[in-house]
């Protein structure tokens, strides 16, 4: 199942629907970044959505299979099985292991695994976004944000720990970001 979720999170779709609608190479527009933020930069605003919830739901499907067909009942199981749809993003077989950032899927993966840290991450995540205008400041602070809730919330210490890794791995794929916000040259986004 491992890898089936894997491949899942692989499609590119941040490619892929940008080139079906006449856009060029999302890799040479932006940061480069393959994810919706960066499509969004295009100034499509309806192509990014499409890509964002595409995205969303390359998280959002291992769970549900894993959850609607019974295959595992475990909840750290079905979080380890899981997760490897946001390697897939990240790490793309289909783009030489060089994809997006990661976010988007975690969402769909966060819903999946429980609804209250979805809406914990997309809360703290618009509420960071309204005040300075940088997804990757949103981002990075919903991924700090969320382990601290679970660690509170009495959940397993593996689980916790788990979703410590996860925050570490997204915020290192934003280390360009987090170099930028310091330098002051981090592109705002228009909500």
């Amino acid at each position: 199942m491992s890898f089936i979720f894997y491949l899942i999170g692989s499609i590119p779709f941040a490619l892929i629907i940008p080139k079906l609608f006449g856009l060029d190479d999302i890799r040479n527009i932006g940061s480069g970044n393959v994810g919706a933020t960066n499509v969004l930069r295009t100034g499509n605003k309806l192509l990014a959505g499409i890509v964002l919830m595409l995205d969303i739901l390359k998280g959002y499907l291992p769970i549900l299979i894993l959850v609607i067909f019974e295959i595992e009942n475990n909840l750290f199981q079905i979080i380890f099985l899981g997760h490897f749809a946001i390697i897939g993003h990240i790490f793309p077989l289909w783009l030489k292991f060089k994809g997006g950032k990661g976010v988007a899927t975690y969402i769909g993966f966060l819903f999946g695994i429980n609804i209250i840290f979805g809406l914990i991450f997309i809360i703290s995540w618009i509420i960071i976004a309204f005040i300075n205008k940088y997804s990757s400041l949103s981002s990075i602070t919903s991924l700090i944000v969320l382990p601290i809730y679970i660690f509170f919330s009495n959940y397993n210490l593996l689980i916790v720990l788990f979703f410590m890794y996860l925050s570490i791995l997204i915020i290192f794929k934003h280390s360009s970001n987090i170099r930028r916000l310091l330098n002051k040259s981090e592109s705002q986004i228009k909500l």
